[in-house]
């Protein structure tokens, strides 16, 4: 069976690459993944993080969309707690004006950053980013033109007015998520390569398809494909996903070392730090489509978009076309 697939792509900066190159790399991948036949490609919001060139999905979204003909492209996604939610409206709109039907809007509840960058993010604001269900809320209604007559901001509209709308996607990694998801009518996008439990996708994928069976159930995956499935499980046996328990109760989860030991120079109280094994598909060709037919049965999974955090640049791009869906359909 072959699975509908996209990608996400973080703009990682390689071992002795400069953030000009790895954005370079971006565009590559980009075009060569509407040759090999994947859905979508998207780009993230992360801040003040040395390996990862990608800061502006927005800004690279659109270069991704003139360098490209009809690949959807989005952001995986905007963190709005920085951000008002109608300069997201108006940038979005840009750029399906820009680009009819091909521009995904992916929203993000994460800060995509540590506590200085969230602090540069929303210097001069009082609330923080606290009011996130609020803002997102808002900005569906912008995108929709459907504010209420008795709206504080009543008679606001996000121009341009595109032919077609972004597609909404909200991003998460659990049921709760899924569910406020369905009810505002977003497609949804649970992050397994951060949240490996089965059990929370399964719940995730029920409370979504009951409240907007119609929307869009993805799953983000890291998966690596190669020749054997010995040079697979070689290239990311040493790979480890860390999350950290913060004293007020919240969760940060982060994909390397480094990245926690910048956390803990910002952090303005104690946490503790559980470590575990990375959850990566990884094998031949063959097992990495098995096991993606496995979860689509399993959990309802509409489409897949495939994160590969490996800091090898040639295996990444060949574990990407090993995985394109015309390679697949091909062999299958």
């Amino acid at each position: 069976m072959s699975n509908k697939l996209g990608i996400l792509d973080q703009s990682p900066i390689f071992e002795g690459q400069s953030a000009e190159e790895a954005l370079q790399s971006t565009i590559k991948l980009a075009k060569k993944a509407e040759e090999w036949g994947y859905s979508r490609f998207w780009v993230s919001e992360h801040h003040h993080m040395e390996q990862v060139a990608g800061s502006s999905p927005e800004v690279l979204i659109a270069h991704l969309l003139a360098r490209t003909n009809s690949i959807q492209i989005g952001s995986g996604g905007v963190m709005l707690q920085h951000y008002s939610p109608y300069k997201v409206a108006e940038n979005f709109h840009v750029l399906s004006a820009l680009a009819p039907g091909r521009v995904n809007l992916g929203i993000g509840k994460a800060p995509g950053g540590f506590p200085l960058s969230t602090k540069a993010l929303q210097f001069g604001t009082l609330n923080h980013g606290k009011d996130f269900d609020e803002r997102l809320i808002f900005l569906k209604k912008l995108i929709d033109d459907s504010l209420e007559k008795d709206h504080l901001l009543s008679g606001i509209q996000a121009l341009p007015k595109p032919a077609k709308k972004p597609e909404l996607y909200l991003l998460g990694g659990s049921a709760n998520s899924a569910k406020f998801a369905a009810e505002l009518g977003f497609n949804f996008v649970f992050a397994k390569f951060l949240n490996s439990d089965e059990k929370v996708l399964k719940e995730a994928s029920d409370k979504y398809k009951i409240n907007f069976s119609e929307g869009n159930f993805i799953v983000a995956v890291a998966a690596l494909a190669a020749p054997t499935q010995e040079e697979a499980e070689t290239l990311v046996i040493n790979h480890k996903i860390f999350t950290l328990h913060l004293h007020d109760g919240r969760t940060l989860t982060v994909q390397t070392e480094s990245q926690v030991k910048a956390f803990e120079k910002q952090a303005e109280g104690p946490f503790e730090i559980e470590e575990r094994k990375a959850d990566i598909i990884a094998g031949t060709q063959a097992y990495v489509n098995e096991e993606l037919t496995r979860l689509h049965n399993a959990y309802q999974i509409d489409e897949f978009v495939l994160h590969t955090p490996i800091q090898r640049e040639v295996e990444r791009f060949r574990s990407f076309e090993l995985m394109s869906p015309l390679q697949v359909t091909a062999n299958t």
